[in-house]
């Protein structure tokens, strides 16, 4: 057993490796697990304890496999349609939170179906929006330790050296680690006040397709974007685009109702 062979893996069984990514995701699950149990108490929401693990272990699935689509179809659809039986290699990295959202998206319908008499696929929604954003922080911590995804050259005095890479680089990980806190914090306070399904959920698309856009800026661009009406987007601000508008779709189609979802003791 070797703990902390190399900066990407945390521990060393044999032939069998674990990395500080998969620590973080399962550091992420456990969270959850924890999590969503607490806030629908608090929302007065009746959620079993086997409908937490149902959700969950969906959930899980969505990831994983949304994460990992996303990352094929979005990302690098040549390579892998020349080497499909690369897209089951998830131990070789490339995951795409775009696509993750999907996976959880379709997840939580499937089990919303199961509990329609209690639990509206909004109200789940909503409590998953608080926990999500915090296992993307610890991801983005996981990029950290690998010290990936980074930023441009800067001469800032929190700018970061990166083994093999020329200058001081900016530790875009952190500042994405550090909006996916704030998501969490504010969509902890729209789920506490608000009364309504669904708006935690848009509150929580909007902030992160804009915030992620606007960390894009100062992230090294590792695949090709275009060029829209004179401006240069990335590929992740392409396919931010998307969740924003749903994000307000959202928040447009729940602001109109009139009753009121949520009961408080």
């Amino acid at each position: 057993m070797h703990l902390f062979p190399t900066r990407q893996i945390f521990i060393e069984l044999g032939p069998f490796a674990i990395h500080w990514y998969g620590v973080m995701y399962l550091l992420a699950f456990l969270l959850a697990w924890y999590l969503i149990p607490v806030l629908a108490r608090k929302k007065n929401i009746n959620l079993t304890k086997e409908d937490v693990s149902n959700l969950l272990f969906a959930g899980i699935l969505g990831v994983i496999i949304g994460g990992r689509l996303g990352y094929v179809i979005f990302y690098a659809p040549e390579y892998f349609g020349r080497n499909p039986l690369e897209i089951f290699a998830v131990w070789k990295g490339g995951m795409s939170s775009h696509g993750g959202f999907i996976g959880v998206a379709v997840a939580v319908i499937l089990s919303a179906r199961k509990m329609r008499s209690r639990v509206s696929a909004w109200q789940i929604c909503d409590l998953l929006a608080v926990p999500i954003a915090l296992g993307l922080a610890l991801g983005r911590f996981g990029n950290f330790i690998n010290l990936e995804l980074y930023g441009p050259t800067s001469s800032l005095p929190w700018a970061i050296a990166i083994e093999g890479v020329e200058g001081l680089r900016h530790p875009t990980m952190l500042y994405a680690m550090g909006k996916n806190l704030a998501i969490a914090i504010i969509c902890f306070t729209f789920l506490m006040k608000s009364r309504r399904a669904g708006i935690t959920t848009g509150v929580f698309f909007v902030l992160y397709g804009v915030f992620r856009f606007l960390v894009e800026f100062v992230r090294i661009e590792t695949d090709s974007g275009l060029d829209v009406f004179g401006a240069h987007l990335t590929r992740g601000q392409i396919l931010t685009i998307p969740i924003v508008l749903v994000g307000v779709y959202v928040l447009f189609l729940h602001r109109k109702r009139s009753e009121k979802i949520y009961n408080f003791q």
